[in-house]
């Protein structure tokens, strides 16, 4: 699979680069996969800037602007907050692309009853649109993650070229 993932990063990275868009990356569950994947690409630094890792409430608020209401009345692991996750990264980074990564990669799920392997994506684009979805992957933690990692990128890929 890891070759897999980085043929779809390959390719998003040569797509980004001969548009000369940049990219940045908000991930939560993830925990960075999706940024090592990206930076793993040649040239890499033409299209990634920055990615932040914001796994509490309090990091989402504080670095991405998640709203708090969002995050109370929603919680982390919702459409609502990787838009606004997707939304805040963009305005960080000042980047045209963002990917934005939350969910529950386990062993457990949330309090909210949310069930381990549920994870939502949400993908800025250049036009200001907010594109998102939820998966629901199974495994172990890891498992969980390496799935959503190569979603976010591969999807994104497709988003951009359809």
């Amino acid at each position: 699979m890891a070759t897999e993932r980085n043929d779809v990063a390959d390719q998003l990275g040569a797509f980004l680069l001969e548009r000369q868009l940049t990219l940045t990356t908000a991930e939560s569950c993830t925990a960075g996969w999706v940024g090592e994947t990206l930076a793993a690409v040649s040239n890499s630094s033409q299209f990634y800037s920055c990615g932040f890792i914001t796994y509490t409430y309090a990091a989402k608020h504080r670095v991405l602007g998640v709203s708090e209401q969002t995050l109370t009345k929603h919680t982390a692991v919702s459409e609502a907050a990787v838009s606004e996750m997707a939304s805040g990264a963009k305005k960080c980074s000042g980047d045209a692309i963002s990917i934005a990564v939350s969910g529950y990669a386990g062993p457990d799920g949330g309090e909210d009853g949310i069930p381990a392997g549920t994870v939502w994506f949400a993908w800025g684009l250049p036009d200001d649109s907010i594109r998102t979805c939820h998966k629901w992957f199974d495994g172990e933690s890891q498992e969980v993650m390496r799935k959503a990692t190569h979603y976010a990128v591969s999807e994104l890929y497709k988003i951009l070229t359809s």
